[in-house]
């Protein structure tokens, strides 16, 4: 019997790069580093080393996390805590990255970029007839679970990722502004103020929840290559996740440079959609606009179909007595509805949420990648989660719209948030957090300091 492993050939490694590549990048996360570009106007470094953090490292961590643990998806990432969160944690984070936020923002970024300049600004109509044809499309491209469009997505995604360097290199040989004297908003007037904001401006990505949720498809194209030992299968995710999220990486900090620069000739735009139209439509006109936008909308659309298909997939499997095809259905109707509320109503309504989900995730992933170090006990995901979650909540009240923010319990969350360090930077869960950390390694290690004790007794 043969238990030695394949060494992986370049061609390996480029294929699991390029996986990870299309797994963190889809079109929608052009909009967020452009408009962090012109909320941090000068003070765009710092701005970009915090957006980089979660944006690209966490989510490679997350992946990381699932090969560590030997996990067979987010479920399982929550398990040490008991099938009861387990279900709960996968169910929001399903959510989020779904039907609630992330399906729906795929239509409203390629409706924005793409047909919205064309219509104007004060169509009515528009989006919702854009929307229903986007996500009747996702619902027939999913329903046989075929890759009809994801073999498309093949061939248009590098094409669009063309098109784009093409737009990198117009618009740093003929800067529209200066990154210098680029002006800055308030939130990003200084160093720290820029560090905080950007690193959890990262967290509208959703890359690090995503990662969970289907970094299982990374690790068992991994284990298809002949690698099969989990210390292999990690080397490998952080070989690969190396090169291809430094690849997002540059892609981020391009974008977020030419978000500054564009304030030398536009105003701050509400949301980073209307930013990328601005800006292609300075350098290439209608012409490259219309081109750019069809191919963004060809990406969105294969992002939305494999968001719905896993939804109604992971729904399926936890709840059975629902078929895949009613799962995916609700999945498409509620993204539609969803999608409908605009573009920047979603980000404003989904930041909450995530200042909720991702201080979960980030403990959560950081405890997997590090498990073995206390061989994965409960008590020790248990003393951090529940450090975690009190302030995580009242940083998420404290984030929702002025009608949740200023009402009477939003007012009380507040005050009391605001004895809790780091609170006016929205991080009140960071100091809390290390406290169970230091509380559960304790228990862990007394406990298994008196077992050897009582066996000789």
């Amino acid at each position: 019997m043969n238990n030695t492993e394949k060494k992986m050939t370049f061609k390996d490694y480029a294929v699991v790069s390029s996986l990870l590549f299309g797994l963190f990048f889809g079109a929608g996360n052009l909009i967020f580093p452009l408009h962090l570009g012109q909320l941090a106007g000068h003070n765009w470094g710092p701005a970009a080393l915090g957006f980089l953090v979660t944006g690209v490292l966490l989510p490679l961590l997350s992946v990381l996390a699932i090969a560590i643990t030997r996990a067979k998806g987010v479920y399982d990432v929550g398990l040490p805590l008991g099938t009861g969160f387990a279900l709960t944690f996968m169910v929001l984070i399903h959510a989020t990255i779904g039907p609630l936020f992330g399906t729906p923002r795929t239509a409203t970024v390629a409706y924005a970029v793409g047909l919205k300049p064309f219509l104007g600004a004060d169509n009515s109509w528009g989006l919702l007839l854009f929307s229903a044809l986007f996500f009747g499309a996702a619902f027939v491209f999913s329903y046989r679970e075929n890759n009809i469009l994801s073999n498309v997505g093949k061939v248009l995604n590098p094409l669009f990722l063309a098109l784009l360097t093409l737009v990198f290199v117009v618009a740093f040989a003929n800067p529209l502004g200066s990154t210098t004297s680029a002006p800055v908003t308030e939130a990003y007037s200084n160093f720290s103020n820029a560090l905080t904001n950007g690193f959890l401006e990262g967290y509208n990505t959703m890359d690090a929840l995503a990662g969970l949720a289907f970094g299982v498809t990374v690790v068992t194209a991994i284990q298809q290559m002949g690698q099969k030992d989990p210390k292999s299968v990690s080397l490998v995710t952080a070989k690969s996740g190396f090169f291809s999220m430094g690849a997002v990486a540059l892609i981020y900090l391009l974008l977020i440079l030419l978000g500054a620069m564009s304030l030398g000739q536009f105003k701050l735009s509400p949301e980073g959609g209307t930013a990328f139209t601005q800006i292609v439509n300075a350098y290439a006109g209608p012409v490259g606009q219309a081109v750019l936008a069809a191919l963004l909308t060809v990406t969105c659309l294969t992002t939305a179909v494999g968001l719905v298909a896993a939804f109604a997939q992971d729904f399926h499997n936890h709840f059975p007595k629902v078929s895949y095809h009613v799962w995916l259905f609700l999945s498409c109707l509620s993204s539609f509805l969803t999608a409908n509320f605009g573009l920047e109503t979603i980000i404003a309504w989904s930041t909450p949420m995530l200042m909720f989900l991702y201080p979960l995730s980030m403990v959560l992933i950081l405890l997997s990648v590090f498990s073995p170090l206390f061989k994965r006990e409960g008590v020790v995901y248990l003393t951090v989660v529940v450090c975690t979650v009190v302030p995580a909540f009242f940083d998420m009240i404290v984030a929702f719209p002025k009608v949740v923010s200023q009402s009477q319990v939003g007012l009380v969350v507040a005050d009391m948030r605001s004895y809790l360090p780091l609170a006016s930077i929205g991080m009140s869960w960071a100091v809390p957090a290390l406290v169970g950390l230091v509380v559960g390694l304790v228990l862990h290690f007394v406990r298994r300091g008196s077992l050897p004790e009582l066996s000789e007794e």
